[in-house]
């Protein structure tokens, strides 16, 4: 359904072209509109003004009704150490959110937000530090995209939805977002190329399952059991960790994709031998892949990243117990990458 903004217009950058379409119909436009306005949209034009195949009355018209959420780049840090970018952009209503984009072989990716803040409360991320503000629209996702696409001359072809906020608790919009960017007259990014990361919300887990989407699910795993995961991640006091891993089974048996378990080291809380012994326990048989990450410092909780012979140690343990496992490549450690980290810097 169309989003109205505070000025009751609609948000039009959050429709689907065949919404556009059926909206632009009230106005007794001819379709070939929608897939025009659409395709500009995508392309990151922010006023119906610049769309050089529109006449300027026709623009006036789309301004009346219709809104373009925007973001606009309040800063931005280049890392000395590789080729990545990180954003601080700002919204149509002043918030603030994050955005990284990171070089590989294969290209671009971005990790983009999908709130302001976050209510999950992990002590090891900085995200939900200043709290939760509110979900962001479909609109604003896309326009983390467009924003470093023109700012950079790139195209980016990897999503990566694992920035400031929890995916899952903004379902909806997420799945219209992802809808809109695979769209063959937009970005065109497909769904394999869009990884979905979430502390483990399992309703939303189950429903995404339903969808049958060919995206990559990421799990903030952490830990291996409900003592080491309740101290770090507050929701694995709502959802345990045996009540997560029967949800990722059954999204496995749904989608046919495998999971990816992200596991973030911290020094002496969740690095030991008997840590790797009881992930294997947890996950042998589940057709996972474990993504070691080493933890990124964060002033306000005091955690600490294990050297890197510990971290090939434990992924050697791993790996001996039959277990797919890999250490994340770390980026742009310099320019504070990690989430969150930026924006409270600044509102400090």
């Amino acid at each position: 359904m169309p989003q109205l903004s505070n000025e009751n217009r609609i948000d039009i950058k959050s429709l689907l072209p065949d919404e556009i379409k059926q909206s632009f119909s009230d106005l007794s436009l001819p379709s070939y509109r929608a897939k025009q306005v659409f395709s500009w949209l995508c392309r990151g034009v922010d006023d119906f003004a610049l769309m050089t195949d529109i006449s300027k009355d026709l623009a006036n018209t789309l301004n009346e009704k219709y809104e373009i959420k925007t973001c606009k780049i309040a800063k931005k840090f280049c890392s000395q150490l590789d080729d990545t970018v990180k954003y601080l952009f700002e919204l149509n209503d002043g918030e603030l959110i994050e955005s990284v984009v990171m070089k590989y072989k294969h290209g671009y990716s971005i990790c983009i937000s999908t709130q302001i803040g976050c209510k999950m409360g992990c002590s090891f991320c900085a995200s939900g530090l200043n709290g939760f503000v509110r979900n962001l629209y479909p609109s604003e996702m896309l326009s983390q995209i467009t924003a470093a696409q023109h700012d950079l001359d790139i195209r980016i072809s990897n999503i990566v939805l694992m920035g400031m906020g929890e995916p899952l608790d903004n379902f909806d919009n997420v799945v219209r977002f992802m809808k809109i960017v695979s769209n063959g007259d937009g970005l065109n990014i497909g769904l394999r190329h869009i990884s979905l990361s979430t502390s483990g919300i399992v309703p939303k887990i189950y429903e995404l399952s339903q969808l049958n989407l060919p995206i990559t699910l990421s799990v903030s795993l952490h830990a291996p059991n409900d003592k080491i995961r309740s101290s770090i991640m507050k929701i694995n006091n709502t959802y345990g960790v045996e009540e997560l891993i029967c949800a990722c089974k059954k999204y496995f048996e749904r989608t046919g994709r495998r999971i990816s378990y992200e596991y973030a080291i911290i020094k002496d809380v969740n690095d030991t031998p008997e840590c790797a012994k009881q992930l294997y326990e947890l996950l042998n048989g589940t057709c996972a892949h474990i993504n070691l990450i080493p933890a990124n410092p964060v002033n306000e909780n005091g955690y600490k990243t294990p050297n890197r012979e510990n971290i090939a140690a434990f992924q050697n343990l791993l790996i001996k117990y039959g277990l797919n496992a890999t250490i994340r490549r770390t980026l742009g450690r310099d320019i504070n990458a990690s989430c969150g980290q930026l924006r409270n810097r600044n509102k400090r």
